[in-house]
C-alpha cells in the first residue's frame, strides 16, 4: 500500500522536519505540494516529489485531488484550523504542525471535523519521540513515579529569537515563546502525567526584553517595531486532582538555566527530571538514590548505535497508524488541551486573575 500525500506549506518547518522524514519511507510518495510562494513549492518538488508531482499555491484547489489520501498542514498557526478541517471533509488523513490551532475554539472545530469524517487527525509533537521521552514515558505508565502530583515543563532560551517567517507576528502566530516551543515542553509534561483535566491557570506573558535594539540573539538582532508577541511567559495550572504543573517558555531571558522540550516529574514513588540528560531519583531502604539513564547504545569506537531521530519516527508511526488503523500516538484531544491552557495563560495575563477551565 503506497499513500499519496499533500504537502500545504512549503516554509522551514516541512522543508527540515516533515519532508525529509516522509521521504525515508517507502509506504508513501509525495504528490503535491503548495504554498502561497510558487517557487517554494516547486523547490520542495524538486527535492522531495514524485516526477510527476503538482504544484499549487491555492489549497483548495490541492483538495480536490481525490487520489490524495494525507495532507501534512504546516502553515502558520492561524491557517492551522482551517486547512485541516478543509482537509478532513476533502477525505484526507491530516498531520497538523504544532500548536494544534491558534486558539482553543479553533481546535475543538478541527477535532470535530475528524469525529464527523472518520478520519484521523494528529498534531506535530515529534519530542514524545525522543529516546529520554519514551523511555521516561514507560516508566510513568508502569508507575515507577507513583502520583505524579507536580511537573515542570521547561522552555527556556537565553537569547534565541526566530527572526524569520512570521514567527513575531501575533496575528500569523497567537503568540511567541509559550505557544511556539512552550507548547513542546506542555505536551510532553501532559503525556507524562497522564493527565488532562486542567481546573484554572493563572499566567503572566511578558514583553521586557523585545524592545532592546542591536540585541545579542542566535540568528542576529530582532527588529523591536516587528517584535509584537512576548519575549516570555509562565503559567502554573492546577489540574482537577490536585496536581501542579509550572510552565516557562522564553526566547529572550537574562538566565543560564536554559533547555526546551524538558519536563521535571514529582510522584509519590521517586522523580525525574531531563535537565541533564535524563536522571531518575527515589529512596530505597531508608537511602536517597539517583541514577542517569544511559541513553546512547553505542560503546564501540567509531559507532554511536542505531537509532532513527525523533522526526522520522514521528513520521513512520503516523503512517503505520494510517495503514493498520490504528490511533496516532498524539491523539487531537490531548493536544487540544495543550492549546486550552496556553490560551488560558494568555488571557491570565491580559485579565490580571486566574482563568478556570473545569466545564
Amino acid at each position: 500500500m503506497t499513500l499519496k500525500i499533500g504537502i500545504i506549506g512549503c516554509g522551514g518547518i516541512a522543508t527540515n522536519k516533515h519532508m525529509p522524514a516522509l521521504k525515508k519511507l517507502t509506504e508513501v510518495e509525495m504528490v503535491a505540494f503548495c504554498d502561497v510562494n510558487e517557487e517554494r513549492a516547486d523547490q520542495a518538488k524538486e527535492t522531495f516529489g514524485t516526477t510527476d508531482a503538482k504544484i499549487y499555491t491555492d489549497y483548495q484547489e490541492l483538495l480536490k485531488d481525490s487520489s490524495i489520501d494525507v495532507i501534512h498542514v504546516c502553515t502558520p498557526n492561524n491557517s492551522h484550523a482551517e486547512i485541516s478541517i478543509a482537509s478532513l471533509h476533502a477525505d484526507k488523513h491530516v498531520m497538523c504542525e504544532k500548536p494544534m490551532a491558534k486558539t482553543s475554539k479553533e481546535a475543538r472545530a478541527m477535532l470535530e471535523a475528524a469525529k464527523e469524517t472518520g478520519k484521523k487527525l494528529t498534531i506535530g509533537y515529534q519530542n514524545r519521540f525522543r529516546t529520554d521521552s519514551k523511555y521516561l514515558h514507560e516508566i510513568c505508565s508502569d508507575g515507577e513515579l507513583g502520583d505524579i502530583y507536580l511537573g515542570k515543563a521547561h522552555a527556556i532560551r537565553r537569547r534565541a529569537v526566530p527572526t524569520w517567517g512570521v514567527f513575531l507576528d501575533e496575528e500569523a502566530q497567537g503568540g511567541g515563546p509559550l505557544i511556539d516551543i512552550g507548547t513542546h515542553a506542555l505536551d510532553l509534561t501532559l503525556w507524562m502525567m497522564g493527565n488532562y483535566k486542567p481546573k484554572y491557570v493563572v499566567g503572566n506573558a511578558y514583553h521586557k526584553l523585545s524592545s532592546t535594539k542591536n540585541a545579542a540573539n542566535a540568528w542576529g538582532p530582532w527588529d523591536p517595531e516587528k517584535f509584537k508577541v512576548e519575549d516570555s511567559a509562565f503559567g502554573f495550572i492546577t489540574m482537577e486532582n490536585g496536581a501542579s504543573i509550572m510552565l516557562e517558555a522564553s526566547w529572550a531571558l537574562n538566565s543560564l538555566d536554559v533547555g526546551e522540550a524538558k519536563t521535571s516529574l514529582s510522584g509519590t514513588k521517586g522523580g525525574a527530571d531531563m535537565r541533564d540528560g535524563l536522571r531518575i531519583n527515589g529512596e530505597d531502604r531508608g537511602l536517597l538514590y539517583s541514577r542517569q539513564v544511559e541513553l546512547e547504545t553505542g560503546g564501540v569506537d567509531f559507532y554511536d548505535g542505531e537509532g532513527a531521530d525523533p522526526a522520522s519516527l514521528e513520521a513512520e508511526s503516523w503512517i503505520n497508524a494510517i495503514i493498520n488503523d490504528t490511533e496516532p500516538v498524539v491523539k487531537p484531544e490531548e493536544a487540544l488541551v495543550v492549546t486550552e491552557i496556553l490560551e488560558a495563560i494568555y488571557k491570565s495575563s491580559e485579565l490580571g486573575e486566574p482563568v478556570f477551565l473545569t466545564k
